[in-house]
């Protein structure tokens, strides 16, 4: 029987994914190869594996410990012969740009705070106009300040209207305008206290002489504005009575007029002497004739005077009225409009016909007229009108 000589088998095994772990038994087996591996891995034909290893083997150094050729192994099979971009990682994008969505969100957080901003001013005004505690219930809500030729029922009869209203409906642009057409109050201010008050603060204006019109006496403010006598005044007034005014005449008319008696009274009270108060009517309608009367216990006397020079000519029959009374008995008027000139009793109509007048030596400002007796004997006229 003849026997052949048969080569031993190889085992051959491979990792599904890593190199195999050679390791070399040459010494121990002579010239054959064995190669461990794992149980599970499928074995492959001996030429397949050496024509896989071998190039492998090649590139290893055997003169190191199996532990540092497995290390070794592993380290070279990551790095790569062939250089490679790295691949880019995909970004997501949004469906708007950044810009945009952060302007987005920012017109979002607006439009949300203009939102409840607007519900709060909403449900506050619903509040203020509804609501039961912002009422003026009655009369007494109103309270009125600086009255005092104005009465209560005066202000309470223009504002009625707005008793039993809410508080912020009454229109105090309106009921501003209606008191100041109150001819007494000159400005007025009102004003809203919450929850359901009013307060009126009035300015009263100023009279500074009486005015006869329509057959009634009035009071009258340096403006020209023509008040009622006040119902059960406290105060006391004491005025001269301005003539020659009518309530159907224009505020423009009745203006000039009295700033023509404004200056008068101001001149005759710059001295001291309070000349105005022996006033008892002015007629101020031709400022080149403005005619005052003045109270005398002996008899009053009308005094013709020219705007705007009231206070020489007044001085000047304050001091001669008296030696005047004496020489011309009854004496009615004067007539001082002209300088250095004193006309007696020219509205009679005895001085008329005879013409009657003193002509002092200078102004009649400065130097008294001449005497009677010697303007007598110079002029006729004189004569006649001392004789009256």
């Amino acid at each position: 029987m003849q026997y052949i000589h048969r080569k031993p088998t190889k085992c051959l095994s491979a990792l599904p994914t890593k190199p195999d772990i050679v390791r070399r038994i040459a010494d121990v087996f002579g010239s054959f190869s064995v190669f461990m591996a794992r149980k599970t891995a499928s074995t492959l034909p001996e030429e397949d594996f050496d024509a896989v290893a071998e190039p492998r083997a090649s590139s290893r150094s055997y003169e190191d410990s199996p532990l540092d050729a497995r290390m070794l192994d592993l380290e070279e099979e990551g790095e790569s012969p062939f250089l490679r971009g790295q691949k880019r990682v995909p970004v997501r994008r949004g469906a708007l740009p950044r810009k945009a969505a952060d302007r987005v969100k920012l017109l979002m957080v607006v439009l949300l705070v203009v939102g409840a901003i607007g519900l709060v001013v909403v449900s506050l005004y619903r509040y203020g106009t509804q609501s039961w505690r912002f009422r003026v219930d009655s009369s007494d809500n109103i309270d009125i300040l600086g009255n005092h030729n104005v009465t209560r029922a005066q202000i309470l009869e223009t504002l009625g209207g707005d008793i039993d209203r809410n508080i912020f409906f009454v229109s105090l642009a309106e009921q501003k305008k209606q008191l100041e057409d109150i001819s007494w109050v000159e400005s007025a201010s009102v004003m809203r206290l919450l929850p359901n008050r009013l307060r009126i603060e009035l300015h009263e204006r100023t009279p500074v002489a009486f005015v006869e019109v329509n057959g009634r006496v009035a009071l009258i403010d340096a403006h020209g504005v023509i008040m009622d006598m006040p119902p059960g005044a406290q105060t006391t007034f004491s005025f001269p009575v301005i003539l020659g005014m009518n309530d159907s005449e224009p505020l423009s008319t009745r203006v000039p007029r009295m700033k023509i008696y404004s200056e008068l009274v101001k001149q005759l009270d710059s001295t001291g002497a309070h000349y105005s108060r022996d006033l008892s009517e002015v007629n101020v309608s031709d400022p080149d004739d403005v005619k005052v009367t003045v109270s005398d216990p002996k008899g009053a006397v009308l005094i013709h005077l020219r705007a705007p020079n009231f206070l020489g000519p007044f001085q000047l029959y304050m001091a001669h009225v008296q030696e005047w009374r004496s020489q011309y008995s009854p004496l009615e008027s004067l007539d001082l409009r002209f300088e250095g000139q004193a006309i007696v009793n020219p509205d009679s109509s005895a001085a008329h016909a005879k013409g009657a007048a003193a002509s002092p030596n200078t102004t009649a400002e400065n130097t008294p007229p001449a005497d009677p007796e010697s303007l007598a004997k110079k002029s006729p006229s004189a004569k006649k009108s001392k004789k009256h």
